[in-house]
Protein backbone atom coordinates (compact mmCIF):
# COMPACT_ATOMS: atom_id res chain seq x y z
CA UNK A 1 0.00 0.00 0.00
CA UNK A 2 1.25 3.68 -0.88
CA UNK A 3 0.00 5.58 1.78
CA UNK A 4 1.03 9.28 1.98
CA UNK A 5 0.50 9.88 6.02
CA UNK A 6 0.92 13.48 5.56
CA UNK A 7 -2.29 13.55 3.80
CA UNK A 8 -3.96 11.68 5.89
CA UNK A 9 -6.57 12.67 8.79
CA UNK A 10 -6.67 10.55 11.69
CA UNK A 11 -10.87 10.24 12.21
CA UNK A 12 -12.85 7.96 15.09
CA UNK A 13 -15.19 5.37 13.56
CA UNK A 14 -18.14 7.17 15.05
CA UNK A 15 -16.99 10.50 13.05
CA UNK A 16 -16.61 8.21 10.11
CA UNK A 17 -20.16 6.91 10.40
CA UNK A 18 -21.46 9.87 10.51
CA UNK A 19 -19.92 11.35 7.55
CA UNK A 20 -20.68 8.12 5.86
CA UNK A 21 -24.17 8.93 6.12
CA UNK A 22 -24.12 12.55 5.35
CA UNK A 23 -22.26 11.67 2.30
CA UNK A 24 -24.66 8.73 1.11
CA UNK A 25 -28.32 10.52 1.83
CA UNK A 26 -26.41 14.26 -0.51
CA UNK A 27 -25.34 12.31 -3.16
CA UNK A 28 -28.06 10.39 -3.77
CA UNK A 29 -30.19 13.21 -3.58
CA UNK A 30 -28.11 14.90 -6.30
CA UNK A 31 -27.31 12.68 -8.78
CA UNK A 32 -31.51 11.96 -9.10
CA UNK A 33 -32.14 15.23 -9.25
CA UNK A 34 -29.16 16.28 -12.25
CA UNK A 35 -30.33 12.78 -14.03
CA UNK A 36 -33.93 12.71 -13.74
CA UNK A 37 -33.93 9.34 -11.39
CA UNK A 38 -36.21 7.86 -9.00
CA UNK A 39 -35.72 5.41 -6.35
CA UNK A 40 -36.59 1.37 -7.08
CA UNK A 41 -36.04 -1.64 -5.52
CA UNK A 42 -33.67 -4.12 -6.81
CA UNK A 43 -33.01 -8.17 -6.68
CA UNK A 44 -29.99 -9.51 -5.02
CA UNK A 45 -30.51 -13.05 -6.68
CA UNK A 46 -31.30 -14.38 -10.67
CA UNK A 47 -31.18 -17.33 -12.24
CA UNK A 48 -28.43 -18.49 -14.68
CA UNK A 49 -31.18 -18.70 -17.57
CA UNK A 50 -32.37 -15.30 -16.85
CA UNK A 51 -29.32 -13.69 -18.91
CA UNK A 52 -29.71 -11.01 -16.80
CA UNK A 53 -26.29 -11.86 -14.47
CA UNK A 54 -23.67 -9.19 -15.15
CA UNK A 55 -20.47 -11.58 -16.46
CA UNK A 56 -18.15 -8.73 -15.76
CA UNK A 57 -14.81 -9.51 -17.58
CA UNK A 58 -16.08 -13.04 -18.08
CA UNK A 59 -13.89 -14.62 -15.79
CA UNK A 60 -15.49 -14.32 -12.41
CA UNK A 61 -16.89 -16.93 -10.77
CA UNK A 62 -20.47 -16.52 -9.25
CA UNK A 63 -21.52 -17.22 -5.95
CA UNK A 64 -24.59 -19.62 -6.34
CA UNK A 65 -26.75 -22.20 -4.26
CA UNK A 66 -29.79 -24.01 -4.93
CA UNK A 67 -33.10 -23.43 -3.14
CA UNK A 68 -34.95 -26.74 -1.36
CA UNK A 69 -37.96 -25.76 -2.22
CA UNK A 70 -37.58 -26.57 -6.53
CA UNK A 71 -33.96 -27.44 -6.58
CA UNK A 72 -33.40 -23.84 -8.91
CA UNK A 73 -30.44 -22.31 -8.88
CA UNK A 74 -29.55 -19.20 -8.00
CA UNK A 75 -27.09 -16.51 -8.38
CA UNK A 76 -25.98 -13.54 -6.20
CA UNK A 77 -25.86 -10.47 -8.65
CA UNK A 78 -22.15 -9.27 -9.70
CA UNK A 79 -23.86 -6.03 -10.59
CA UNK A 80 -27.65 -4.75 -11.93
CA UNK A 81 -26.37 -3.84 -15.62
CA UNK A 82 -29.24 -5.92 -17.55
CA UNK A 83 -31.90 -5.86 -14.92
CA UNK A 84 -31.96 -2.40 -14.51
CA UNK A 85 -32.66 -1.85 -18.77
CA UNK A 86 -35.46 -4.44 -18.21
CA UNK A 87 -37.16 -2.84 -14.91
CA UNK A 88 -36.96 0.71 -17.03
CA UNK A 89 -39.19 -1.27 -19.62
CA UNK A 90 -41.56 -2.96 -16.92
CA UNK A 91 -41.98 0.01 -14.35
CA UNK A 92 -42.89 1.80 -17.68
CA UNK A 93 -40.63 4.95 -17.70
CA UNK A 94 -40.71 7.80 -20.03
CA UNK A 95 -38.09 9.15 -22.38
CA UNK A 96 -35.20 10.75 -20.64
CA UNK A 97 -36.74 9.52 -17.00
CA UNK A 98 -34.81 6.99 -15.49
CA UNK A 99 -34.31 4.82 -12.03
CA UNK A 100 -31.29 4.07 -9.49
CA UNK A 101 -31.24 1.89 -6.25
CA UNK A 102 -29.05 0.55 -3.83
CA UNK A 103 -26.97 -2.01 -5.32
CA UNK A 104 -25.12 -4.41 -2.99
CA UNK A 105 -23.43 -7.97 -4.41
CA UNK A 106 -20.66 -10.37 -3.59
CA UNK A 107 -17.69 -10.38 -5.76
CA UNK A 108 -15.45 -13.83 -4.56
CA UNK A 109 -12.90 -13.37 -7.48
CA UNK A 110 -12.01 -9.69 -6.60
CA UNK A 111 -8.36 -9.30 -5.14
CA UNK A 112 -8.73 -7.55 -1.57
CA UNK A 113 -6.89 -4.62 -1.62
CA UNK A 114 -7.12 -0.97 -0.17
CA UNK A 115 -9.70 0.12 -2.72
CA UNK A 116 -11.28 -3.89 -3.72
CA UNK A 117 -13.78 -5.54 -1.54
CA UNK A 118 -15.47 -9.25 -2.23
CA UNK A 119 -18.44 -7.09 -0.89
CA UNK A 120 -19.89 -4.33 -3.49
CA UNK A 121 -22.05 -1.41 -3.13
CA UNK A 122 -22.85 1.27 -5.59
CA UNK A 123 -25.54 3.60 -6.38
CA UNK A 124 -26.63 1.52 -9.94
CA UNK A 125 -28.17 3.74 -12.25
CA UNK A 126 -30.34 3.63 -15.58
CA UNK A 127 -31.81 6.43 -18.03
CA UNK A 128 -33.97 5.37 -21.18
CA UNK A 129 -32.51 7.92 -23.83
CA UNK A 130 -33.64 8.34 -27.77
CA UNK A 131 -31.33 6.91 -30.98
CA UNK A 132 -30.37 10.35 -31.24
CA UNK A 133 -28.70 10.46 -27.52
CA UNK A 134 -26.66 7.22 -28.64
CA UNK A 135 -23.14 9.57 -29.44
CA UNK A 136 -20.01 10.96 -27.23
CA UNK A 137 -21.58 13.90 -26.63
CA UNK A 138 -24.36 12.69 -24.72
CA UNK A 139 -22.59 10.44 -22.86
CA UNK A 140 -19.90 13.33 -22.18
CA UNK A 141 -22.57 15.49 -20.80
CA UNK A 142 -24.31 13.10 -18.19
CA UNK A 143 -20.47 12.25 -17.11
CA UNK A 144 -20.20 16.39 -15.96
CA UNK A 145 -23.32 15.84 -14.39
CA UNK A 146 -22.36 13.00 -11.95
CA UNK A 147 -19.18 14.71 -11.68
CA UNK A 148 -20.91 18.17 -10.35
CA UNK A 149 -22.91 16.06 -8.24
CA UNK A 150 -19.57 14.61 -6.49
CA UNK A 151 -18.74 17.79 -6.63
CA UNK A 152 -21.40 19.52 -4.83
CA UNK A 153 -21.35 16.78 -2.04
CA UNK A 154 -17.94 17.42 -1.18
CA UNK A 155 -18.63 21.28 -1.14
CA UNK A 156 -21.92 20.25 1.69
CA UNK A 157 -19.52 17.96 3.51
CA UNK A 158 -17.33 20.97 4.43
CA UNK A 159 -19.90 22.49 6.04
CA UNK A 160 -21.05 19.59 8.13
CA UNK A 161 -17.45 20.09 10.24
CA UNK A 162 -15.34 18.31 7.53
CA UNK A 163 -12.12 19.63 6.25
CA UNK A 164 -12.98 17.99 3.61
CA UNK A 165 -11.18 16.69 0.33
CA UNK A 166 -10.47 19.22 -2.64
CA UNK A 167 -12.53 17.80 -5.86
CA UNK A 168 -11.83 19.14 -9.20
CA UNK A 169 -15.04 20.10 -10.66
CA UNK A 170 -13.75 20.10 -14.04
CA UNK A 171 -13.34 16.47 -16.02
CA UNK A 172 -10.91 15.89 -18.35
CA UNK A 173 -11.93 13.29 -21.30
CA UNK A 174 -9.92 11.39 -23.33
CA UNK A 175 -10.02 7.92 -25.12
CA UNK A 176 -8.53 5.07 -24.15
CA UNK A 177 -6.44 4.91 -27.74
CA UNK A 178 -5.14 8.27 -27.25
CA UNK A 179 -3.58 7.41 -23.41
CA UNK A 180 -2.27 4.66 -25.21
CA UNK A 181 -0.90 7.15 -27.99
CA UNK A 182 0.69 9.08 -25.16
CA UNK A 183 1.92 6.62 -22.78
CA UNK A 184 2.76 3.99 -25.39
CA UNK A 185 5.49 2.05 -23.08
CA UNK A 186 2.95 2.33 -20.05
CA UNK A 187 0.60 -0.29 -18.94
CA UNK A 188 -3.09 0.65 -18.66
CA UNK A 189 -2.72 0.98 -14.95
CA UNK A 190 0.09 2.82 -15.32
CA UNK A 191 -1.60 5.23 -18.08
CA UNK A 192 -4.59 5.86 -15.71
CA UNK A 193 -2.54 7.03 -13.01
CA UNK A 194 -0.54 9.47 -14.80
CA UNK A 195 -3.47 11.19 -16.62
CA UNK A 196 -5.60 11.13 -13.81
CA UNK A 197 -2.44 12.62 -11.50
CA UNK A 198 -2.26 15.57 -13.86
CA UNK A 199 -5.84 16.45 -14.57
CA UNK A 200 -7.44 15.22 -11.18
CA UNK A 201 -10.67 14.27 -12.78
CA UNK A 202 -10.20 11.97 -15.64
CA UNK A 203 -13.07 10.01 -18.30
CA UNK A 204 -11.37 7.28 -20.18
CA UNK A 205 -14.09 6.58 -23.55
CA UNK A 206 -13.55 3.35 -24.68
CA UNK A 207 -13.35 0.08 -22.45
CA UNK A 208 -13.65 -3.45 -23.90
CA UNK A 209 -12.13 -3.29 -27.43
CA UNK A 210 -9.25 -4.38 -28.52
CA UNK A 211 -6.73 -0.85 -28.87
CA UNK A 212 -4.28 -0.65 -31.66
CA UNK A 213 -1.70 -2.97 -29.60
CA UNK A 214 -4.00 -5.33 -29.96
CA UNK A 215 -5.32 -5.42 -26.40
CA UNK A 216 -8.33 -3.93 -24.64
CA UNK A 217 -7.76 -0.78 -21.94
CA UNK A 218 -9.94 -2.89 -19.21
CA UNK A 219 -11.91 -5.48 -20.16
CA UNK A 220 -15.55 -5.07 -20.09
CA UNK A 221 -18.69 -8.13 -20.70
CA UNK A 222 -19.49 -7.43 -24.52
CA UNK A 223 -23.64 -7.47 -23.65
CA UNK A 224 -24.30 -4.76 -22.13
CA UNK A 225 -21.99 -1.33 -22.74
CA UNK A 226 -21.76 -0.12 -26.05
CA UNK A 227 -18.09 -0.64 -25.90
CA UNK A 228 -17.60 2.47 -28.48
CA UNK A 229 -19.75 4.88 -25.91
CA UNK A 230 -18.44 3.37 -22.31
CA UNK A 231 -15.82 4.49 -19.73
CA UNK A 232 -14.54 5.23 -16.68
CA UNK A 233 -14.88 8.28 -14.19
CA UNK A 234 -11.27 8.66 -12.19
CA UNK A 235 -10.30 10.21 -9.32
CA UNK A 236 -6.90 11.50 -8.07
CA UNK A 237 -6.77 10.00 -4.84
CA UNK A 238 -4.02 11.76 -2.90
CA UNK A 239 -3.80 10.03 0.32
CA UNK A 240 -2.56 6.70 -1.63
CA UNK A 241 -1.48 8.77 -4.64
CA UNK A 242 -3.26 6.52 -7.19
CA UNK A 243 -6.02 7.23 -9.79
CA UNK A 244 -9.22 5.96 -8.21
CA UNK A 245 -12.36 4.15 -10.22
CA UNK A 246 -15.36 5.65 -8.82
CA UNK A 247 -17.50 4.91 -11.46
CA UNK A 248 -18.23 2.51 -14.72
CA UNK A 249 -21.15 3.56 -17.47
CA UNK A 250 -22.11 3.77 -20.90
CA UNK A 251 -24.37 3.66 -23.61
CA UNK A 252 -25.88 0.88 -23.93
CA UNK A 253 -25.58 -1.53 -26.88
CA UNK A 254 -28.24 -1.96 -29.51
CA UNK A 255 -29.09 -4.87 -31.29
CA UNK A 256 -26.20 -4.47 -34.15
CA UNK A 257 -23.46 -3.38 -31.38
CA UNK A 258 -24.74 -6.37 -29.20
CA UNK A 259 -23.86 -8.76 -32.27
CA UNK A 260 -20.76 -7.76 -33.12
CA UNK A 261 -19.24 -7.42 -29.43
CA UNK A 262 -20.63 -11.05 -29.00
CA UNK A 263 -19.05 -11.96 -32.32
CA UNK A 264 -15.48 -10.28 -30.90
CA UNK A 265 -16.08 -12.37 -27.75
CA UNK A 266 -16.63 -15.59 -28.99
CA UNK A 267 -19.70 -15.45 -26.73
CA UNK A 268 -22.67 -15.89 -29.25
CA UNK A 269 -24.69 -18.48 -27.53
CA UNK A 270 -25.94 -15.65 -25.54
CA UNK A 271 -27.83 -14.87 -28.11
CA UNK A 272 -30.19 -17.31 -27.21
CA UNK A 273 -30.96 -15.65 -23.31
CA UNK A 274 -34.15 -13.89 -23.18
CA UNK A 275 -32.54 -10.56 -22.57
CA UNK A 276 -30.25 -10.51 -25.24
CA UNK A 277 -33.72 -11.34 -27.84
CA UNK A 278 -35.18 -8.86 -26.30
CA UNK A 279 -32.19 -6.48 -27.68
CA UNK A 280 -32.63 -8.43 -30.78
CA UNK A 281 -35.89 -7.12 -31.49
CA UNK A 282 -36.22 -4.10 -29.97
CA UNK A 283 -38.43 -4.38 -27.47
CA UNK A 284 -35.99 -2.86 -24.73
CA UNK A 285 -35.81 0.98 -24.89
CA UNK A 286 -32.19 2.11 -25.49
CA UNK A 287 -30.88 3.57 -22.01
CA UNK A 288 -27.69 4.75 -20.58
CA UNK A 289 -26.53 3.66 -17.59
CA UNK A 290 -23.78 2.70 -14.74
CA UNK A 291 -22.40 1.94 -11.32
CA UNK A 292 -21.13 4.89 -8.90
CA UNK A 293 -19.71 2.94 -5.70
CA UNK A 294 -20.45 3.96 -2.51
CA UNK A 295 -17.58 2.95 -0.42
CA UNK A 296 -15.35 4.15 -2.88
CA UNK A 297 -17.24 7.93 -2.90
CA UNK A 298 -16.77 7.98 0.73
CA UNK A 299 -13.27 6.84 0.99
CA UNK A 300 -12.26 9.71 -1.91
CA UNK A 301 -14.38 12.63 0.11
CA UNK A 302 -13.34 11.21 3.48
CA UNK A 303 -9.88 10.87 2.62
CA UNK A 304 -9.10 7.38 3.50
CA UNK A 305 -6.55 5.22 3.00
CA UNK A 306 -8.72 1.90 2.73
CA UNK A 307 -12.40 0.75 1.78
CA UNK A 308 -12.29 -1.11 4.82
CA UNK A 309 -12.51 2.32 6.74
CA UNK A 310 -15.94 3.05 4.74
CA UNK A 311 -17.36 -0.47 5.01
CA UNK A 312 -17.67 -3.77 7.06
CA UNK A 313 -16.36 -6.50 5.22
CA UNK A 314 -14.03 -10.11 5.72
CA UNK A 315 -10.21 -9.24 5.60
CA UNK A 316 -7.37 -11.31 5.91
CA UNK A 317 -4.89 -11.41 8.74
CA UNK A 318 -2.15 -9.57 6.39
CA UNK A 319 -4.37 -6.51 5.69
CA UNK A 320 -5.68 -6.34 9.04
CA UNK A 321 -1.69 -6.62 10.19
CA UNK A 322 -0.55 -4.26 7.95
CA UNK A 323 -3.49 -1.06 8.91
CA UNK A 324 -2.90 -2.03 12.39
CA UNK A 325 1.24 -1.11 12.34
CA UNK A 326 -0.31 2.22 10.15
CA UNK A 327 -2.84 2.94 12.34
CA UNK A 328 -5.85 2.71 10.34
CA UNK A 329 -8.66 1.93 11.60
CA UNK A 330 -11.04 -0.58 10.18
CA UNK A 331 -14.76 -0.89 10.50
Amino acid sequence: MKFIEKKYVQMSIMEKQKYIKIIKDKFERKLSKALDLTRVSAPLLVTKESGLQDDLSGVERKVSFDILKDGKELEIVQSLAKWKRFALDKYGFDMHKGLYTDMTAIRRDDQMDETHSIYVDQWDWEKIIDRSDRTIDYLKRTVKKIVKAIYDTSQYLKTKGFVGVDICPDVYFISSQDLLDMYPDKTAKEREYLITKKYKTVFIIGIGDALSDGKPHDLRAPDYDDWSMDGDLLFYHAVLDMALEISSMGIRVDKDSLVQQLSKAHKEERLEYAYHQSIIKEKLPLTIGGGIGQSRLCMLLLGRAHIGEVQSSYWDRDTLDKCSDMKIELL
